[in-house]
């Protein structure tokens, strides 16, 4: 047995650490990792005969952990060594960790959490192993290795796997819930890639359109308010995400505004909000009078901006449907009918990710018979209709 390595910290402390979602487990090793200047992190799910996971990888070409300071690495939850670094040791990357807790959450995974690592020493490469067990989260055991790596860089092997962790197997929602929490970090320093089950994690293959705003607030403040629409709907979507410059996300609020059925995120990003991080000013959200002008504004903007989507979405979809002959109306119908027609149709192919893919008679016969559903008047809503 190598060196035991004890975490000063109450063992229900960090059991309520180990509760993540998998997503967000998964986002803070990928954070461990860019944290240790890896230039490529992959994220890979071993999956049994029956197609569900059995164990989780996450690897990456990085620095590898420093077992000189495996103590203060390891066992001092809320002091981070990070605390005291302005970077990253090789590239000055923004750090990330701060307190020392994401390692934790890799508990959130799996029962059983194994990190292999490959670090430079003197000029010479050595390899270790560090192991962890929820039953006893406080402790970990560090082995050295016989024969060491090829190069430096960390493996994180989780087991025991937990059966949330099934929704990982959706990748294409996985890589874009990773994209937006990325995407400013991945623009920032566009030589870092991260992969998940081989899949790019990047922005630009996941993102519908990309809209900027420059504000400007009192004080001579600016902000540059981003709007990235998605292809798909994801789990945390319709949030505004206040960054620095560098892309590194500092807090984040809901945008509560009504997109028309877009999913988007909504960054906010100026060198002053750094600053207000770190007086823990932006975690007050509106009750905070600086705070609550930069929301304010944002929300507005979005407003605005889906107001404009829309119209223009709804523009583009009838001159679609006009031409290809199955636009139930005449051109020139100026009823309420067809005002209230043209807001449950365009909802219906907002709704339903498969109607653009339908055939132009498919979807002719759908609209006739939204049409034929349509009450004479009255408010009405694609729900009202199809209930």
């Amino acid at each position: 047995m190598g060196k035991q390595i004890y975490v000063q910290a109450q063992a229900d402390h960090i059991a309520s650490l180990s509760k993540a979602t998998p997503a967000a487990a998964i986002e803070e090793l990928v954070w461990n990792a860019l944290d240790a200047d890896a230039r490529e992190v992959k994220v890979d799910l071993v999956t049994n005969a029956l197609g569900a996971v059995e164990a989780v990888r996450v690897s990456d070409n990085g620095t590898g952990i420093d077992v000189l300071k495996i103590d203060s690495t390891f066992g001092s939850l809320g002091g981070s060594w990070k605390m005291d670094g302005r970077g990253t040791g090789l590239f000055h990357r923004r750090l990330h960790g701060r307190h020392g807790r994401g390692r934790f959450k890799a508990f959130a995974l799996g029962s059983n959490v194994e990190w292999r690592t490959t670090v430079s020493i003197g000029g010479e490469l050595l390899s270790y192993r560090i192991s962890g067990d929820i039953a006893s989260a406080g402790v970990f055991e560090l082995d050295a290795v016989d024969g060491a790596g090829p190069a430096s860089g960390t493996e994180v092997y989780v087991t025991g796997i937990r059966s949330c962790c099934d929704s990982l197997l959706n990748a294409a929602e996985t890589v874009q819930t990773l994209a937006s929490k990325f995407a400013l970090y991945l623009r920032s320093y566009p030589d870092v890639r991260i992969y998940f089950n081989g899949l790019p994690v990047t922005p630009v293959i996941v993102q519908r359109r990309v809209t900027d705003y420059k504000l400007t607030f009192p004080g001579g403040v600016e902000v540059k308010l981003e709007i990235i629409e998605w292809k798909r709907k994801f789990a945390g979507s319709g949030r505004i995400v206040f960054s620095g410059p560098d892309g590194f996300q500092l807090h984040e609020v809901p945008a509560l505004v009504r997109p028309g059925g877009a999913s988007f995120t909504a960054y906010l990003v100026s060198s002053r909000f750094p600053a207000l991080a770190a007086e823990n000013l932006l975690v007050m959200d509106e009750l905070n009078a600086e705070v609550r002008r930069y929301v304010d504004e944002a929300r507005g903007v979005l407003k605005d901006h889906f107001a404009q989507v829309g119209a223009d979405l709804a523009s583009e979809l009838v001159g679609g449907w006009v031409s290809d002959g199955i636009y139930p109306f005449d051109e020139d119908d100026t009823s309420k009918v067809r005002e209230r027609f043209d807001k449950a149709a365009i909802e219906l192919a907002g709704r339903f990710e498969s109607f653009s893919s339908l055939s132009a008679a498919e979807r002719g016969i759908l609209l006739k018979l939204l049409k034929a559903a349509m009450p004479a008047s009255g408010k009405a809503t694609l729900k009202s209709i199809l209930s």
